[in-house]
């Protein structure tokens, strides 16, 4: 890989900062980003060489060798995009899902979709079983975006799991971590914990992310290099399920209570847009949506054209 220069890690800061920002919204996923932005292989690769031979490394020849040895400015580049996002938008996503939460789904929603054309269309051969996998994808992401969050308590190890598994899908396309974490009852104490600063509850998450992404980053980058259109099959299934998730109308079936003693919805189910108005007698905001949905299509799309064209300039250059 040629040596990289200034502009090359603030442009994988600006793909952090986006990762960061799909990240905080259940059911997007900062997986999915990094896929489609092209640094996905890289994060996987550099995150699992944080392994023994890093650390025989740091203590035999010293920190420079150490980092060079996880490709470390790229990571810093990456997460400080990450974390720089996170807690710089988790108030505006929160206030953009309050006041227009079906334009913020729509968006995704197309974006989600022109990413799952665009992580199928690097399936080379399709068989038996690359269709399972796509199928079984498809029913894992679907069952998660339906399943009911759960009520868990907020000690320490439990929030260290729950760093440890949703970590896990955040790096994974198709599959939010924040979902997952609004699965086990966590998404919204985790998002005011980042919004007041509570340091000791931010530690404890931090420390379950790292041994989480550690260890998974290691079993993922297996299945690429063993099953390559299997594991390409699978994840496109995962953006493929995860669409109900972000369907803009939804009807709401119950509610609960949450921290601060104010009713919130808990579990809903995708409708169509004229049920939608039946049922609340609101303006579905059909154009408006559908706008967001091509925004949200045509950025991947743009991004799709653009990588493509970097990539045979660069095999016509070699």
């Amino acid at each position: 890989m040629s040596e990289r220069k200034v502009r090359d890690y603030a442009l994988l800061t600006a793909r952090g900062l986006g990762m960061g920002a799909a990240d905080v919204i259940p059911g997007v996923s900062g997986g999915t980003i990094a896929f489609i932005t092209g640094i996905y292989q890289e994060l996987i690769n550099s995150i699992k060489s944080v392994d023994r031979a890093f650390f025989r490394i740091l203590f035999r020849k010293g920190i420079p060798s150490a980092w060079k040895h996880i490709n470390g400015n790229f990571l810093l580049a990456v997460f400080s995009g990450i974390l720089i996002s996170i807690f710089s938008l988790a108030r505006l996503i929160s206030w953009l899902l309050l006041i227009y939460p079906k334009l913020v789904w729509a968006f995704f929603f197309g974006l989600i979709i022109a990413s799952a054309l665009h992580v199928g269309r690097k399936i080379n051969h399709w068989n038996t079983g690359t269709v399972f996998m796509l199928i079984a994808g498809t029913a894992i992401a679907l069952y998660i975006t339906i399943a009911t969050p759960a009520t868990t308590p907020e000690t320490y190890w439990f929030i260290f799991l729950s760093g440890a598994i949703a970590i896990t899908a955040m790096i994974m396309p198709g599959i939010s971590g924040a979902f997952i974490l609004l699965l086990l009852g966590k998404y919204e104490f985790i998002l005011n914990a980042v919004k007041d600063l509570q340091v000791n509850i931010i530690i404890i998450f931090g420390i379950g992310c790292v041994v989480g992404i550690i260890s998974f980053s290691n079993i993922i980058s297996w299945f690429f290099k063993k099953f390559p259109n299997g594991t390409m099959a699978l994840l496109t299934g995962f953006m493929i399920g995860s669409l109900n998730k972000l369907w803009p109308w939804k009807e709401i079936t119950s509610y609960h209570i949450n921290s601060i003693g104010e009713q919130v919805p808990l579990t809903e189910r995708s409708i169509s847009p004229a049920q939608y108005e039946i049922l609340t007698g609101n303006d579905p905001m059909l154009l408006q949506i559908i706008l967001c949905m091509m925004a949200g299509f045509l950025l991947i799309f743009i991004f799709d054209v653009f990588a493509t064209r970097k990539e045979k300039a660069g095999q016509n250059a070699s």
